[in-house]
């Protein structure tokens, strides 16, 4: 098994990745994606997609690496869709059941005034249902070392 690599991620977003980046950078290796297209294909999901306070870019990175995972890449054949969406969903659900929203600017408490998770939290967040769900019996289980996490 490999050791988690949930402060990893935090740690990207640290060094300046945005949410989506520090995400889909921390395990895109693992599915024949490099780093550096990752970094490009993410750039302008940052601060809930390109600023607008949308679905958290954390989520999204978590959403390329389900597309990643499992489809099969071929547009003539859609077999495949309908189980990566429901993959998504399942994701997405999760996420909101830890957090109360799947949205940036909910979760940053931009309009209430209330945060709900931190960049840091929904980092770590996404990076736990990608060892959890996505890479399932890959990682060692996380144990979070702070309230933040």
């Amino acid at each position: 098994m490999l050791k988690s690599r949930v402060q990893e991620a935090t740690a990207l977003h640290k060094r300046g990745y945005n949410c989506a980046q520090a995400v889909a950078c921390t395990y895109c290796g693992l599915l024949n994606m490099s780093e550096t297209d990752a970094l490009r294909a993410l750039e302008a999901f940052g601060a809930g997609i390109a600023a607008s306070g949308a679905t958290c870019g954390a989520v999204c990175g978590l959403l390329m690496l389900a597309g990643l995972k499992n489809s099969n890449g071929n547009p003539n054949d859609r077999s495949g869709r309908g189980s990566t969406i429901k993959l998504g969903q399942q994701l997405m659900t999760r996420f909101k059941e830890w957090n109360g929203s799947t949205v940036c600017r909910e979760l940053k408490g931009i309009e209430s005034g209330k945060v709900l998770r931190s960049c840091q939290g929904c980092i770590a967040d996404a990076a736990r249902l990608a060892e959890e769900i996505l890479f399932d019996g890959v990682f060692e289980p996380y144990a979070p070392r702070t309230e933040e996490e």
